[in-house]
């Protein structure tokens, strides 16, 4: 057992080794070798987890802020999740898109109740398959007459070709275009810069939230609502992505309704299904009906497993109270990280269990690392900002263990 594991609470996995030359560098040399190129190697071979905590395959426990880059909302092996999936894959696995089964019903139905007004859902596999059907979907209603849609600098909607054609970041969508589409970025959150950019010739806008992949960069005030009324006087869609904002992580249910607006599509993934690949197109109105059948599809979108976890998921959210607990823990996270009193950190911002650590120099990758050895898993989604995405389930002791290693771990970067 390492003294890492020990330290935080964890246990090392029985005759595993530890250090070079263990389970993990010899994982990790396979990964190089079977594995295409665009993940890099990454640093820990994780073999199990419980609640907020993962074991590496050399027996080193951590703790998880990460939560799958915001996806593992009940944390790993959650017991409701366990017994969900494996009750429906040994009832019905699979069907594909040629037959009605209860699962996808039953968490349609409890979405739009969730969401509230007159909607149809696509379930899709990922949060960029969402966004790809909601392209798709606001191009079919729209007709030829709107040629062009409005995104945002900054965005990230997906990497498939349809969803980087609308993510606002150059590096990443430059070197496979063009693309077969027009699109118009904007600054996030100029109001003047979005009323300009939407005309009658718009077919839609999309924008997050808050930025997730941009460094968790939420919309300013009254922001979304300037969105709602400027889409409105252009006959144009308002699209919001709540891939990794929704479900609970901002303490509520969707982040779009603190603002108390209704988009004509939104779309979710990551926390919905809490682990098991699973995303939603959701449309109101008429863009809940403006696909006609065979324009689009996907054979293992919204499978039962998928659909029996989501339903898992927003049963546990809502059972155990984490909406409220999200907000609560979330407060002592944000107020823990900024009484950390270090020059390398500039503030804290976002809500709930979503914050970023934003650094005064580009030094990220070193404070992930100086986590890490600390026995903590955090993101540096950008060279001068960290980002903290724990299960929705983390309790204030776990908050308070990683807010008190802070200011060493920012020593040691």
């Amino acid at each position: 057992m390492s003294e890492r594991s020990e330290r935080i609470g964890g246990h090392g996995a029985p005759g595993l080794s530890s250090g070079e030359g263990g389970l993990g560098t010899d994982l990790r040399n396979r990964f190089e070798t079977a594995m295409m190129p665009n993940y890099g190697v990454p640093p820990v071979a994780l073999a199990r987890g419980e609640g907020c905590r993962v074991w590496d395959v050399d027996g080193n426990a951590y703790l998880d802020l990460i939560g799958g880059i915001a996806v593992s909302a009940l944390g790993h092996a959650h017991p409701a999740l366990v017994e969900a999936v494996s009750a429906q894959a040994g009832t019905l696995a699979h069907t594909s898109n040629l037959f009605v089964h209860e699962p996808g019903v039953r968490l349609a139905e409890r979405l739009l109740g969730l969401l509230g007004g007159d909607g149809r859902v696509f379930f899709t596999n990922s949060g960029a398959e969402a966004n790809e059907a909601a392209y798709k979907l606001v191009r079919r209603h729209a007709g030829p007459d709107r040629t062009y849609v409005v995104a945002a600098d900054g965005g990230f909607h997906g990497r498939t070709m349809g969803a980087l054609a609308l993510t606002g970041k150059a590096s990443i969508r430059e070197p496979f275009g063009p693309f077969g589409a027009d699109v118009r970025f904007v600054t996030y959150g100029s109001v003047d810069a979005l009323r300009e950019a939407v005309t009658g010739e718009c077919a839609a806008v999309f924008l997050e939230p808050t930025q997730g992949e941009g460094g968790i960069v939420p919309a300013p005030e009254g922001y979304l609502a300037a969105a709602r009324q400027i889409c409105d006087e252009a006959g144009a869609a308002l699209v919001i992505d709540e891939i990794q904002s929704g479900i609970g992580r901002t303490g509520v249910w969707f982040q779009h309704q603190r603002e108390g607006i209704r988009p004509d599509v939104i779309t979710l993934a990551k926390g919905l299904g809490g682990g098991l690949p699973i995303g939603a197109c959701v449309g109101f109105g008429d863009y809940g009906t403006a696909f006609g059948k065979g324009d689009h599809g996907s054979t293992f979108g919204g499978n039962p497993i998928a659909c029996a976890a989501a339903l898992a998921v927003l049963d546990t959210i809502d059972k155990e109270g984490l909406l409220d607990h999200v907000t609560a823990v979330g407060e002592q996270l944000a107020d823990g990280i900024a009484a950390a009193g270090h020059p390398l950190l500039a503030r804290v911002r976002g809500a709930g269990l979503w914050r970023a650590l934003v650094l005064s120099e580009p030094k990220s990758a070193d404070v992930e690392a100086a986590a890490r050895d600390a026995g903590f898993l955090v993101n540096a989604v950008k060279p001068d900002v960290i980002r903290v995405a724990p299960p929705l389930i983390i309790t204030s002791g776990e908050v308070a263990s990683f807010t008190a290693a802070l200011p060493d771990i920012l020593r040691k970067t």
